[in-house]
C-alpha cells in the first residue's frame, strides 16, 4: 500500500513496532520512525506482514539536503564547553543554496578518549570542517560528528589573518607567526580541501 504524505527530514512518522519497520530514507531513534529526506512517504506491506515505512526523495530540482551518513561541509559558528554550533554548507561535494544547522557534541568530536575532548581546543568560530550526518533532529537540526580520521578541521585562519597550515592530528600553525593552536585536524584529501575552501560565506 502507499501513501502521499509529504515528509521533511526530521518528520516523525510513525512508532517502531512489531508491525511497523524503517526502510530507505528513514531512522529510528527511541522507538520512533524518521524521515531522513524530503519526499514522499510510501508504506509497504511485506510478505510476512509488516509494514516497512519508506520516503522517496524529491526532485533534485527540489533541491539537495543532508541525510543520514552524508558528508558535509560546515563552517563553526560558536561553541560552549558541550557542544558547538554550525552552518552546513555543502553536501556530498555540492554546494547548498541554503545552509542548514548542525551541531556537533563534545562526545562526537573524537573516537577515542571522548572524556578528554574540549570543544575550544578541536574548533574554533569560522573554521570550517567536514563532518558526517549522525542523526536528523527535530526542527531540521542535523546532529553531526568529526570521530573520524579523515573528519575534522580542513580550513583555519589564524589570530593573524592567516591561512593555518596542519602539523599534526591536534594542532594548525601560522605560517607567519608561527604560533599553533590546538584543533580536531581532518586527514582531508585535496579536492574536500578545495570543496571547502571556495564555499560562500553564508
Amino acid at each position: 500500500m502507499a501513501n502521499s504524505e509529504i515528509c521533511v527530514p526530521g518528520d516523525r512518522l510513525c512508532i517502531a513496532d512489531d508491525t511497523h519497520q524503517n526502510g530507505v530514507g528513514t531512522f529510528t531513534v527511541a522507538g520512533f520512525i524518521y524521515s531522513s529526506l524530503a519526499g514522499f512517504r510510501q508504506d509497504v506491506l511485506l510478505p510476512d506482514g509488516k509494514i516497512q515505512v519508506k520516503v522517496t526523495s524529491c526532485s533534485k530540482t527540489q533541491g539537495t539536503v543532508p541525510e543520514v551518513g552524508s558528508l558535509v561541509t560546515a563552517r563553526i559558528l560558536s561553541m560552549n564547553p558541550r557542544f558547538c554550533k554550525c552552518s552546513i554548507l555543502s553536501v556530498d561535494g555540492i554546494v547548498l543554496h541554503e545552509a542548514f544547522r548542525g551541531t556537533i557534541r563534545r562526545e562526537d568530536i573524537r573516537a577515542t578518549e571522548k572524556d578528554k575532548v574540549e570543544v575550544y581546543k578541536s574548533f574554533r568560530p569560522g573554521d570550517i570542517i567536514l563532518a558526517k550526518v549522525l542523526m536528523i533532529g527535530e526542527g531540521l537540526m542535523y546532529l553531526l560528528t568529526t570521530a573520524e580520521n579523515e573528519l575534522g578541521v580542513v580550513v583555519a585562519t589564524s589570530e593573524a589573518g592567516c591561512s593555518m597550515v596542519p602539523v599534526s592530528w591536534c594542532e594548525m600553525q601560522c605560517p607567519e607567526t608561527m604560533i599553533r593552536e590546538s584543533r580536531k585536524v581532518a586527514k582531508a584529501q585535496p579536492d574536500f580541501i578545495q570543496t571547502a575552501s571556495v564555499t560562500p560565506n553564508r
